[in-house]
């Protein structure tokens, strides 16, 4: 591989730059979390398949930020590294997108506060938030971590970020799921009816009448 830079790959480096920003402050609230409430924010929950998950989980999210950083600066990539196209308008509305989602995100992470987490520890009761975004939609985190997703993929369709993208999105729905079973379980009826008028992923357009699906 020859080492390069160029200007039509510059929204696939600053996306990985947001990614790279993104993840240094999720590991920044685990430090502080350990700090203030004397736990990692279960970034290695301590349930057992969560363990396995992060197995599997951070390989992925190392790829996904060092991809788009690294990718513009490489000419004759191997097959499952090289972008199957290359659209500047794609690559930067994708670069809009991600920066609009960050924003979004850090919105998300003020409002959840000391209850953030990153994973499931059944001997924890942490306090519910239902208002902000978490008013319309039960996981926004996991929808804005989505959409970024999709547009580091945008910026750099190779088979590799692709397949980087597809078990990213995977793991979140399982997530998701699995925290929600938690929660109906630890709450009860107030989740359940937080999780009946509030979207999973996106806004419901009728509250109330939808199962916590």
């Amino acid at each position: 591989m020859s080492f390069t830079s160029s200007p039509t790959s510059l929204p696939a480096l600053l996306i990985g730059v947001i990614l790279l920003v993104y993840w240094l402050r999720v590991l920044q609230m685990v430090g502080r979390s350990r700090k203030t409430v004397g736990r990692a924010a279960n970034f290695i929950p301590p349930e057992p398949l969560g363990r396995i998950l992060r197995m599997v989980w951070i390989p992925v999210v190392t790829l996904w930020v060092l991809v788009p950083l690294l990718t513009p600066f490489f000419l004759d990539l191997p097959a499952i590294l090289r972008p199957i196209y290359d659209n500047r308008i794609i690559d930067w509305a994708a670069f809009a997108v991600a920066v609009a989602a960050f924003a979004a995100t850090w919105v998300c992470w003020q409002k959840m506060g000391t209850s953030w987490r990153m994973g499931i520890d059944p001997n924890e009761r942490t306090q519910l938030i239902f208002s902000g975004p978490y008013a319309y939609v039960r996981h926004p985190i996991y929808a804005l971590s989505s959409v970024l997703m999709l547009c580091a993929v945008a910026a750099v369709f190779s088979p590799l970020m692709i397949a980087v993208g597809v078990l990213h999105l995977m793991l979140l729905q399982w997530e998701a799921r699995r925290e929600e079973k938690f929660l109906i379980a630890l709450h009860g009826a107030a989740y359940t009816n937080y999780a009946a008028r509030a979207g999973r992923f996106i806004p419901r357009l009728f509250s109330g009448q939808a199962s916590p699906r």
